[in-house]
């Protein structure tokens, strides 16, 4: 029997909420189709300019060899996927890398290291990375693995803008991903990230193989926080050769539109980020995801390992629909 959406009775879906549940989350996923773009783009209007998309660059500063066993990620030292461990890269390297994607209208550079948490020698490079690329202009966004309390601090002390941690799915499917780490350690580094003062970005992964429930639960799990993530990234799941999910079976593009229009119902303030996975998507569900509510990308030829969209592709879908970047 297919579930019916009643108004919850504690407030507008433009008001953000921390209270969402569980149910709520599934009676919107159950929505028609019309009924949850059309609620999905009053939210979006009401906080955003629908014509605006943020755009973020990603580079992947030290990238594989890293000790964890998530089953989506090619740099784990755990899989033989043909990415090589290499050193982090020098300041000045990555600088030049800043410069380039600023040029290229990136209003924030993300930096990625695949450590399953930061060493304190390898965190004074990246405060050095900071400092310099805030000194260009731009938003800063790093993701190091786990941190405690202390380097986030540093990070902070830096001029860090936000730091990004996914919790990747829900609780409950979460040791099918990874066992490396719990959930709790992800929430930890949450906690000390907003303890210093620092700008959340967290999301996750779908198209790994969990189930409806699984995509409610991480929903409902990235909206109960006590305060929401700035920046949410969904992700579409990059079957990579040689990961434990090379061969998942994709995920439909119409769940994957529910999923966006979902966290932005949800998450009414909170940037939402069209991120990996868009090299296989078409302009279409692109488009579909942009009207049901996301409003940044990545962009540039890489997502750290992974392929994404070239900028002119990128930006010739902009201008076709009369969309622009954020300032």
């Amino acid at each position: 029997m297919a579930l019916v959406y009643e108004e919850p009775s504690r407030g507008t879906f433009s008001g953000p909420r921390h209270d969402w549940t569980r149910d709520e989350v599934r009676a919107l996923l159950a929505l028609p189709f019309p009924d949850l773009i059309f609620r999905a783009v009053q939210v979006h209007r009401e906080n955003f300019d629908p014509a605006e998309v943020q755009i973020s660059t990603l580079l992947s500063i030290k990238t594989g060899g890293c000790p964890e066993d998530c089953a989506y990620c090619p740099q784990s030292a755990k899989f033989d996927t043909g990415v090589d461990a290499e050193k982090l890269m020098s300041v000045d390297a990555v600088l030049k890398e800043a410069r380039a994607a600023k040029a290229g209208g990136a209003s924030r550079f993300c930096m990625g290291a695949a450590w399953r948490s930061p060493k304190d020698r390898d965190l004074d490079n990246v405060c050095a990375m900071v400092e310099g690329v805030k000194a260009l202009g731009l938003e800063t966004c790093v993701t190091l693995g786990m941190l405690e309390a202390y380097q986030a601090q540093r990070l902070k002390d830096s001029g860090l803008d936000y730091y990004n941690h996914n919790l990747d799915t829900s609780p409950e499917y979460y040791g099918a991903i990874i066992t490396t780490r719990t959930y709790q350690d992800r929430l930890d580094t949450l906690e000390h990230v907003r303890e210093a003062g620092i700008h959340v970005c967290c999301g996750g992964i779908v198209g790994m193989g969990e189930g409806l429930e699984d995509r409610i639960g991480m929903i409902a799990t990235l909206a109960s926080l006590p305060q929401h993530p700035e920046s949410v990234p969904i992700n579409m799941l990059v079957r990579v050769e040689g990961t434990p999910l090379a061969n998942e079976t994709a995920l439909d593009p119409l769940d994957f539109v529910r999923t966006i229009a979902v966290a932005r119902i949800c998450m009414p303030a909170s940037v939402v980020r069209l991120s990996a996975g868009r090299e296989d998507m078409s302009e279409e569900t692109q488009t579909l995801c942009f009207l049901a509510g996301a409003n940044s990308i990545f962009y540039g030829p890489k997502l750290l390992t992974t392929p994404n969209p070239a900028r002119d592709r990128d930006m010739q879908l902009l201008d076709k629909l009369g969309m622009r970047p954020m300032t």
